[in-house]
């Protein structure tokens, strides 16, 4: 007998995942967390209403989800004042992510992103035998015109940015991100994240015009509407790129709760206007927290802060580790000089009165 003939781009590959999920740390540590604050999840649920619209499709779940998301691009494009034309639905970003690298990256090519920014679409881009090109933070943000100048420096044909910004909850206006792109070269395609834009200042996101060719923008129904579990993302882009997405993606790859739940998540908007409320409760709190233990945060305009733990990253580290074994879940930027920081989620009180409860300890175990 014989292994798998895997080809030489997969025999190179780790068998790895980008992050590791905290279902599996619980399984590791033989208990569940008291605080889930590490994933930027919602803690505070999707609508009601989405609840009710999953729950009336059980009895239709003996049907593939419809193939064309018809209804949920439909209803999208009237949200954003688009045609269905400019918007592609898709598993989560993560997904439509890897149909988009799929679709235009081949072993070889230049894509450039940020160091220590989303390690997802790294994976992707490693997948299909990309060269990652890395730039560096500035002042804690991505920043557009050192990310335009590799660039061009290397002939990328991807440029990844977030706005607002994972890990560090930093952001640009979004006039500033359409200014820049006068220094997009030619070729090259600006990947827009802005799956945290929900939780933003107004004139965060980007003006950008959606037949605008050199970028696509991408959203989700993950964070503001508390569907992370269901995986539901979409994309913003000229009709022929969001076409060319039907040529590489799987056409059955949304289910029908999914489908159905976005729907009417979308539709309530008092509900989103709620979370949003609830987050900008908690940023301050975890500000609060952070200062009473003689720590700062980070400016945010997401639904997580970047507390500055005042050290190293191996000083961080410990205190993610103590914090960790005290059931806490948070995660920490993985590149210098941002992984000085722990990444805390907003979440509901007793969530934080747990986090309070125990980054006292974490921090004098750390600091022996």
């Amino acid at each position: 007998m014989t292994d798998p003939r895997y080809t030489p781009l997969v025999q190179s590959l780790p068998a790895s995942v980008p992050f590791v999920g905290p279902e599996t740390q619980e399984r590791d540590r033989g208990a569940p967390f008291t605080a889930r604050l590490g994933a930027n999840e919602s803690l505070f649920g999707p609508s009601p209403k989405a609840i009710t619209a999953m729950q009336a499709e059980t009895a239709e779940i003996w049907k593939y989800g419809d193939a064309e998301s018809h209804d949920l691009r439909a209803a999208l494009a009237a949200h954003l004042g688009l045609t269905p034309d400019h918007i592609m639905v898709g598993e989560g970003i993560d997904g439509l992510l890897g149909y988009l690298v799929r679709l235009l990256v081949a072993e070889g090519d230049a894509v450039v992103t940020s160091e220590g920014a989303y390690p997802t679409f790294n994976y992707h881009v490693a997948g299909f035998g990309g060269v990652l090109h890395k730039v560096g933070y500035v002042e804690d943000r991505e920043d557009p015109a050192t990310l335009f100048a590799k660039a061009a420096e290397v002939g990328a044909k991807l440029v990844y940015l977030a706005n607002p910004d994972n890990p560090m909850g930093s952001w640009h206006a979004g006039q500033a991100i359409v200014d820049a792109l006068e220094t997009l070269p030619e070729g090259a395609l600006l990947v827009l994240d802005e799956a945290y834009v929900e939780f933003a200042p107004e004139g965060t996101a980007a003006p950008v015009a959606a037949d605008d060719p050199r970028v696509i923008r991408m959203r989700t129904f993950s964070k503001a509407y508390g569907m992370a579990g269901a995986r539901v993302g979409y994309a913003i882009a000229a009709p022929g790129l969001i076409s060319a997405f039907n040529k590489v993606r799987n056409h059955f790859g949304m289910n029908r709760f999914a489908q159905a739940g976005a729907l009417a998540a979308l539709r309530d908007q008092d509900w989103l206007a709620h979370v949003q409320a609830q987050v900008t409760t908690a940023r301050d709190r975890i500000a609060a927290i952070a200062h009473d233990n003689g720590l700062t945060t980070l400016p945010s305009a997401t639904n997580f802060v970047a507390v500055d733990c005042g050290g190293d990253g191996a000083f961080a580290k410990a205190v993610l580790d103590a914090l960790v074994d005290q059931g806490i879940f948070v995660r920490m930027p993985f590149a210098a000089p941002q992984n000085r920081c722990i990444r805390v989620s907003c979440g509901r009180p007793q969530d934080l009165d747990a986090f309070a409860a125990a980054l006292p300890a974490a921090l004098e175990r750390t600091r022996g």
